[in-house]
């Protein structure tokens, strides 16, 4: 991992983003860009009520610039490498644009529930970063007390398309020093001859104990419930999934993905990863 993406809003939970941005940073040794999407005033001159609230909406861009310099420079003073980007194209543009100019390897971003600029996420335009962003994106949740990350579990149908990633996710934790779990939910169990292959070649190609490769049922309760409480019990830190595009016709016949629901409800921070089509 060499580049970090952390748009940002100046508000408490994109503090709480920078904060695991950095944990990454530090156990990995990737740059840090701070980007702001900044939404210029545009008034109306030829409205005499306008033109006294030019010199306020310039003293908050001055504001935004000074706050957005002060990331960098807190950065930099413990020693990460670090630089800022100052947008005016939209917030998914601008995020998706940046990411492909840094060639980012990974997105941070915080979830807010306070109408702030990055609140905007949470809707459309959350799933959009999440499924539409050229690398992995990861999701900090407004409630979430930023702790090092020494549990990671990864939802998975062990579908061989998913091998890649889980392999990414095994190098990811071991960078992190974190213990990693997969969970299949939906499977048949441990004691099905088939899912034992399955999770014996699994453990293998991600160089984990077999113990670590988990298969429920989910007991008629549903994957998205199924991986929240495995998540409680095994205590994880960090969930990570994976999602594919689909076309127009899919998105028609099928429910949204789960990734999409986990976005936004997901009580822990969220890494998604892309499977390649």
């Amino acid at each position: 991992m060499k580049q970090i993406l952390i748009p940002i809003d100046f508000s408490e939970n994109a503090r709480k983003a920078t904060v695991m941005a950095k944990q990454m940073a530090d156990k990995t040794g990737a740059s840090l860009t701070f980007l702001y999407a900044y939404v210029p005033y545009i008034g109306d001159l030829t409205t005499p009520a306008s033109i006294p609230r030019m010199p306020t909406y310039q003293e908050e861009q001055a504001e935004a610039r000074r706050s957005l310099s002060e990331y960098v420079t807190e950065a930099l003073s413990e020693g990460f490498k670090a630089e800022s980007v100052w947008a005016t194209d939209g917030i998914y543009s601008s995020i998706l644009r940046v990411a492909e100019e840094i060639n980012a390897d990974l997105i941070v971003v915080g979830r807010t529930g306070s109408g702030g600029f990055l609140d905007k996420l949470i809707g459309s335009s959350a799933t959009r970063i999440a499924l539409d962003a050229p690398c992995p994106v990861l999701v900090v949740p407004m409630e979430v007390s930023p702790q090092e990350v020494k549990k990671i579990v990864y939802a998975t149908q062990l579908d061989p398309s998913e091998l890649d990633i889980a392999t990414a996710v095994g190098s990811l934790s071991k960078s992190l020093e974190a213990e990693l779990s997969l969970i299949k939910i939906g499977g048949h169990g441990h004691d099905e001859p088939q899912e034992q292959v399955q999770i014996a070649q699994w453990a293998a190609a991600i160089d984990i104990p077999k113990e670590q490769v988990v298969v429920q049922s989910g007991n008629g309760e549903g994957v998205e419930k199924g991986i929240d409480h495995y998540c409680k019990d095994s205590g994880a830190d960090l969930l990570v999934v994976s999602t594919r595009k689909r076309d127009f016709l899919e998105q028609l016949l099928y429910n949204p993905s789960l990734t999409k629901k986990l976005v936004v409800h997901t009580h822990i921070p969220l890494l998604v990863y892309h499977v390649a089509p």
